[in-house]
């Protein structure tokens, strides 16, 4: 199902995260040689449905499910180490073969359990709404240019002097965040050691395989955690993750050329959700958020917390559109629309009584906007069973067409429900 016209695509998140696209790189990893994860960390939850089981990975690519795909965690990536070996025991358990298929960039940074204590700490005086992985402080300490990447975990003893200074610069911080708990030296040298000896023989320079597999003609799939507009420079800055989410980021973080990518796929849902604090211009609140919240199973694969709900918002997409270069659209949970009589849909918005079509730079103006709505009928009958698109009754198609038209980009894919066949090539 891997599109044809593209040799190494992005698949990006076109919204706020949580859009499906664990389940779209699954569906296209059937026929892809290389899967790259290339930013983000543990805070991502990509959920897949395999007949009657359920997978939820955080840091391994959703095509490990698929025998022939290499797996690659690549430079971007915050990796948090000791949950990503138990993921991977957690795999093998479930039958899924990972020895031989899985390798993680030795430039990639790591996530220690200090990272933890100090993104939790902050978040009590900040209030972004992090997941309180650590992946922030890690990302933090990357730009400081004071990280701990694989390599020096792999390097065994090489790692000591790194820890110590860190761990001290650590505690002062929490001491400073008026934290009661410290990190402890001897658990992260412990951690350090065990961890490392495992990583040893997945590390490697992984911006190399995809750069083989790109010239050499194999398919690559390059695979985004989180959405578009938590992106850190052109998100709802500060309400954003802390890694470059976009198709841009895709280049940096898997260690290839921009030239090499010809594809960019941004998966949206059918409505809008997302997770923790921030402007959310058509969040529809009140026992129809909780409507569609039930029908969408609207909860955090990584925490579980209630996604906010809102009607699809064009303004927001175009956007998308425009800052990752997408040549298509990926429009998943359709079927969470079937019983609705009427589908509002945000055409643009309205800032102080002056029309607004472009997405605002300022989380402040955007916090102002109103959204301007077109109602469009809904289709009061079960999508689960179509396969096609002239499945789809003609409600639902309008609804697709109206949606495209607004975005300014091609729908190819349609998902109708959580299996893998439900998925519509149009």
């Amino acid at each position: 199902m891997f599109d044809r016209k593209h040799n190494c695509l992005v698949v990006v998140g076109a919204q706020w995260g949580d859009e499906g696209k664990g389940k779209l790189v699954d569906v296209l990893a059937e026929s892809a040689d290389l899967v790259v994860r290339y930013q983000g960390g543990a805070n991502a939850g990509h959920t897949v449905v395999v007949g009657d089981r359920q997978f939820v990975l955080h840091q391994i690519p959703s095509g490990i499910l698929h025998p022939q795909a290499i797996c690659i965690v690549g430079n971007g990536v915050v990796l948090d180490p000791e949950t990503f070996f138990a993921e991977c025991d957690q795999l093998e358990a479930q039958g899924i073969a990972v020895a031989g298929r899985l390798f993680v960039s030795d430039r990639a940074h790591v996530v220690l359990p200090f990272h933890q204590l100090l993104d939790q700490a902050s978040e009590k005086q900040q209030q972004i709404g992090t997941t309180g992985r650590g992946i922030g402080p890690a990302y933090e300490d990357k730009i400081g240019r004071r990280g701990v990447r694989v390599a020096d975990l792999i390097r065994g003893t090489g790692a000591r002097d790194l820890l110590v200074t860190r761990i001290e610069r650590a505690n002062a911080l929490l001491a400073m965040l008026g934290a009661t708990v410290r990190a402890d030296l001897a658990e992260h040298l412990e951690l350090a050691e065990r961890l490392g000896a495992r990583l040893r023989p997945l590390a490697t320079d992984t911006g190399l395989l995809v750069h083989r597999a790109v010239r050499d003609g194999r398919r690559v799939l390059l695979e985004g955690a989180q959405g578009a507009l938590l992106d850190i420079d052109h998100g709802t800055y500060p309400f954003v993750t802390s890694s470059s989410t976009t198709a841009g980021g895709a280049a940096i973080g898997a260690g290839i050329g921009p030239t090499a990518i010809d594809g960019v796929l941004g998966v949206v849902k059918a409505y809008t959700t997302r997770v923790g604090n921030g402007p959310l211009p058509t969040e529809v609140g009140g026992e129809l958020e909780g409507r569609l919240r039930a029908l969408g199973h609207e909860f955090g694969a990584t925490t579980g917390r209630p996604r906010r709900c809102g009607w699809f918002d064009a303004t927001v997409v175009r956007y998308s559109v425009r800052v990752n270069g997408l040549t298509g659209l990926a429009v998943t949970k359709l079927d969470v629309l079937d019983t609705f009589a009427e589908i509002p849909v945000g055409v643009s918005y309205q800032l102080d009584g002056d029309d607004c079509h472009e997405f605002p730079s300022d989380v402040e103006l955007l916090e102002r906007v109103q959204p301007v709505y077109e109602v469009l009928p809904g289709w009061e009958c079960s999508l689960a069973g179509a396969r096609r698109l002239a499945d789809l009754p003609a409600q639902a198609r309008a609804y697709l067409d109206r949606l495209q038209d607004l975005a300014g980009a091609p729908i190819r894919y349609v998902s109708v429900g959580t299996r893998r066949d439900q998925i519509i090539e149009v």
